[in-house]
C-alpha cells in the first residue's frame, strides 16, 4: 500500500489505514532489532554482561537526538526505547543464566 503524508488524510478510515502501516513497519523493524539482540545473549559470558550502563546511555542520547532532529518529543523515545531495552536486557539475562542440572 503506498503511504499518504498525513495532512493529505481526509478522513479517519485513512489515518487509521496509514496507522495500521506504520505499525506493521514497526514491528518488523523490530523483530530486525531482535535478531540482534538474540544474537548479541549468544556472544557474551553472563548475566552481568547484559546491562551495560554506558551503552544503554549511549543509545537513548542518540535515539533522542535523533527525535529531536525529527521534531519529535525526545521524552517519548526515551520512554519506548528504555521499555524496550529493559524487556531486551531481561531476555538476555534469563538466556545467559546458567543452566541447572537436574
Amino acid at each position: 500500500m503506498a503511504s499518504r503524508e498525513a495532512q493529505n488524510c481526509a478522513s479517519m478510515e485513512e489515518v487509521r489505514a496509514e496507522i495500521d502501516r506504520i505499525d506493521q513497519a514497526l514491528v518488523e523493524l523490530i523483530c530486525e532489532r531482535f535478531a540482534y539482540v538474540d544474537r548479541a545473549w549468544q556472544l557474551k559470558s553472563s548475566p552481568a554482561d547484559a546491562r551495560v550502563p554506558w551503552r544503554i546511555q549511549q543509545v537513548i542520547d542518540r535515539v533522542r537526538a535523533h527525535a529531536e532532529n525529527n521534531d519529535l518529543p525526545p521524552e517519548l523515545v526515551e520512554a519506548l526505547w528504555r521499555q524496550m531495552i529493559g524487556w531486551f536486557i531481561q531476555y538476555e539475562e534469563e538466556r545467559l543464566q546458567p543452566k541447572s542440572k537436574e
